[in-house]
C-alpha cells in the first residue's frame, strides 16, 4: 500500500486549499449568518476547472478520479461545510449520474455545463413520508405519447433552488417495485415545476435544502436516464461514490475544527502557561487528531477502490459512517477547547459543530450505515 498522494493530487490539493483560504474562509460566517448561496464562489471553482472533477474531459471535466475529488471536498469543508455540501451534491448527485448511465446527447446537452461550471445540478430522491426508506416513493411519472408526466414532491433537496438540472426519481410500474423506479432529467424552468420550501437549518445554511413539488410537469422521453425501471440500480451505485464524498466533507469539517482549536490552544494561556501544555487540552487535541487521521485513512481507501472499479459498498458505509461521527465529535470538542468563545460565533469551531451534525444524517443516516455493513459482513 502507497499512502503518499501523487503529484498530480497534492497540485490540486494544494490549488483548492489555497483557494478556501483565501476566498472562503474569510466570508463563511458571513455566508451563513445571510444564509446565501454563494454564486460567485461557485463561478470561481469553475474557472479553476474544479466543477467535474471526476468528469471525464470529453465532457468538460477534469477527468480526475475520486480520490482527487475527495481532496477537493475536504478542502473545501475545511473553510465552510455549506460551500462543500452543495459542492458534493452538484458533483455526486447532479453530474456524475448523467456520465455514468446517460446518452451521448444528454451528456452533451445536461452534463457538460454541469462538469464546466457554468450550471449547478441537484438530485431529487428523499420525499416527505419516506425517510431512510427512499425506496417508498409516491412521486411518478406516466408515459404519455413521447412524453412523461411527473406528479409529486421531493425533500431535503440540495441546491434545488439554485440547480439547472435535476434528477428526479419516479415510479414509472408501481408494480414492480425496486425494478419500477426510474430517473428523470427535469428543467426547473419546466412547466409544473415549483421550489416550495427553503428550509431554515441548523447549520449549512448556505448550502439551500428544499422541498419540490411536480403537478403535471411534461419531460419529452429523451430525459429518461437509462431504461425504464433502472432508477434504484442507479441509484445505489450513485450513493457509492456520495458516501464517500460526504465522508471526506466530514473530514474536511474535522481538519477545520481541529485546526481552530490547536491555534487557539497555542496562543491561550493560563497560569502562566500555553494551555496545551495541560495535560486536559493536550490529550483532546491528540484525540481530535486521532479521529481525523482515521477518517481521512478510511475516506481514501474507499476512493482508492471505488477507483480501482471494485465494490465498495462497505467500505463507502464505514468511510461515511466514521467520518460523520468523527466530525460530530472533534467539533464538539473544539468548542470545549476554545470554552466561552467556542460558544460565539466570532470563532468558527459552533459553526462546524452545527454543520457537522448533518453528515450523520443525509445520504443514509448513521443507523442505515450500520444496516449495509452489517449486511455486508453478512450479519
Amino acid at each position: 500500500m502507497d499512502f503518499e498522494l501523487s503529484a498530480e493530487h497534492r497540485m490540486i490539493r494544494d490549488q483548492v486549499r489555497e483557494f478556501a483560504e483565501e476566498e472562503i474562509e474569510p466570508v463563511a460566517q458571513e455566508l451563513e449568518d445571510e444564509h446565501r448561496f454563494p454564486a460567485e464562489i461557485f463561478d470561481q471553482l469553475g474557472e479553476l476547472d474544479m466543477m467535474g472533477v471526476p468528469v471525464s474531459e470529453e465532457y468538460g471535466g477534469l477527468g480526475g478520479d475520486q480520490l482527487m475529488y475527495a481532496l477537493v471536498t475536504e478542502e473545501l469543508g475545511r473553510v465552510s461545510g455549506g460551500v462543500g455540501l452543495s459542492y458534493a451534491a452538484h458533483v455526486s448527485l447532479g453530474a456524475k449520474p448523467i456520465e455514468l448511465f446517460g446518452t451521448d446527447e444528454q451528456k452533451e446537452r445536461w452534463l457538460r455545463p454541469l462538469a464546466e461550471g457554468d450550471e449547478m445540478g441537484a438530485w431529487a430522491l428523499t420525499e416527505p413520508e419516506s425517510g431512510s426508506d427512499a425506496s417508498d416513493m409516491d412521486t411518478t411519472a406516466e408515459r404519455d405519447g413521447d412524453e412523461y408526466v411527473l406528479n409529486g414532491s421531493k425533500q431535503f433537496i440540495t441546491n434545488a433552488s439554485e440547480a439547472n438540472s435535476v434528477l428526479v426519481k419516479a415510479v414509472t410500474d408501481s408494480d414492480a417495485g425496486y425494478g419500477g423506479i426510474s430517473t428523470f432529467i427535469v428543467d426547473p424552468e419546466d412547466d409544473g415545476f415549483e421550489v416550495t420550501t427553503i428550509w431554515d437549518k441548523m447549520g449549512l445554511n448556505c448550502s439551500p435544502t428544499c422541498e419540490i413539488r411536480l403537478d403535471d410537469v411534461r419531460v419529452p422521453e429523451d430525459r429518461l436516464l437509462g431504461e425504464e425501471g433502472e432508477g434504484w440500480e442507479q441509484t445505489m451505485k450513485t450513493l457509492d461514490g456520495g458516501r464517500i464524498s460526504i465522508a471526506a466533507l466530514s473530514t474536511g469539517l474535522a481538519q477545520g475544527a481541529y485546526d481552530a482549536a490547536e491555534s487557539y490552544a497555542d496562543d491561550r494561556e493560563q497560569f502562566g502557561k500555553s494551555i496545551t501544555e495541560f495535560d486536559a487540552i493536550r490529550d483532546k487535541l491528540v484525540d481530535m487528531h486521532r479521529k481525523t487521521e482515521r477518517a481521512r485513512l478510511l475516506t481514501h481507501k474507499a476512493a482508492t477502490l471505488y477507483d480501482n472499479g471494485e465494490s465498495v459498498g462497505q467500505e463507502s458505509s464505514l468511510a461515511k459512517l466514521d467520518a460523520s461521527e468523527a466530525a460530530r465529535e472533534v467539533a464538539e470538542d473544539a468548542v470545549q477547547v476554545l470554552g466561552g468563545y467556542g460558544y460565539t460565533e466570532d470563532f468558527s469551531p459552533q459553526r462546524y459543530y452545527r454543520d457537522a451534525k448533518l453528515m450523520e444524517i443525509g445520504e443514509g443516516t448513521s443507523e442505515i450505515q450500520h444496516l449495509v455493513i452489517g449486511r455486508e459482513l453478512g450479519l
